[in-house]
């Protein structure tokens, strides 16, 4: 690649591992790393094993291992999140990050979604959820999520 879009820079705050924290589930990890000479941002989840107090739809239902591949619009500088998990759902989000919030959503009827998440000023940890919606307008919690990074990027 040539050269770099500049707005892809805003997404390497993630870059690195980090643990994901479930209320009420548990931990898992994810990790995201540059590919392509830094044309995508990939991002890889997986738990190494679900406990045994996850509520039963947890265990019966995990996604994991998930990936997600996050590209730009270099027109509207907005991101393209292409997802991919073990029950063998496939998705495609719209992304943004900037100024330490991150959202992600989609909008298809019957069961729109979204994530919104927050960085910590020192940039190590997001406070996160994710929400869902049968008619686009009344919002539902779905699950809540802490990002606590676990190391920086492999160099």
């Amino acid at each position: 690649m040539e050269s770099r879009h500049p707005a892809l820079s805003r997404l390497d705050v993630l870059v690195g591992r980090w643990t994901v924290h479930v209320p009420g589930v548990g931990s898992a990890w994810a990790e995201f790393a540059w590919q392509d000479e830094g044309a995508y941002l990939r991002q890889v989840s997986d738990i190494d094993a679900m406990p045994d107090t996850a509520p039963q739809a947890w265990r019966e239902n995990a996604p994991f291992p998930t990936t997600a591949l996050i590209g730009l619009d270099d027109a509207t500088e907005q991101f393209t999140m292409l997802y991919a998990d073990a029950r063998g759902v496939h998705r495609v989000y719209q992304m943004t990050f900037a100024g330490g919030e991150w959202r992600i959503w989609r909008d298809t009827p019957g069961f729109n979604q979204r994530f919104i998440g927050t960085l910590s000023p020192d940039g190590d940890t997001i406070e996160a959820r994710w929400e869902q919606s049968k008619d686009g307008m009344t919002w539902d919690l779905d699950f809540e999520l802490t990002y606590s990074r676990i190391a920086p990027a492999r160099s």
